[in-house]
């Protein structure tokens, strides 16, 4: 069981207030990634440290986020939170939620190559 020591007073409970208000990118991506990479056991807004991502497996160390209208005017602070995340060996792969919505296929093919990458094929 992974704990949340890193995490900051209340990062359980927003994550668990984020699963409740997901986007329908994020319904569609959670439904589609348990039914194709079970192996992968992905969870859905888990805290790493000060940050809660969309859709991580700590078996492939790859975090998967799904990105609105917003991310484009806080690009830096996007950038800072990957730097972070990648500083402790996970990869991140950001998707916008019409791209899920739009190219549901396109998006889980390029998350299918990066968990076989993890798995060092």
């Amino acid at each position: 069981m992974r704990t949340y020591a890193n995490s900051p007073a209340g990062a359980v409970d927003r994550a668990r207030r984020l699963r409740k208000v997901a986007t329908d990118a994020e319904q569609v991506l959670w439904r589609e990634l348990r039914k194709a990479f079970p192996h992968a056991k992905f969870r859905r807004q888990s805290p790493v440290g000060p940050f809660i991502a969309d859709f991580l497996s700590f078996r492939h160390k790859l975090i998967v986020e799904v990105d609105g209208g917003q991310h484009a005017v806080q690009e830096s602070g996007d950038a800072r939170r990957t730097g972070y995340l990648e500083e402790r060996g996970f990869r991140v792969l950001r998707f916008w939620n019409n791209e899920v919505l739009s190219n549901t296929d396109g998006v889980l093919q390029t998350i299918a190559l990066h968990l076989r990458a993890g798995d060092g094929e």
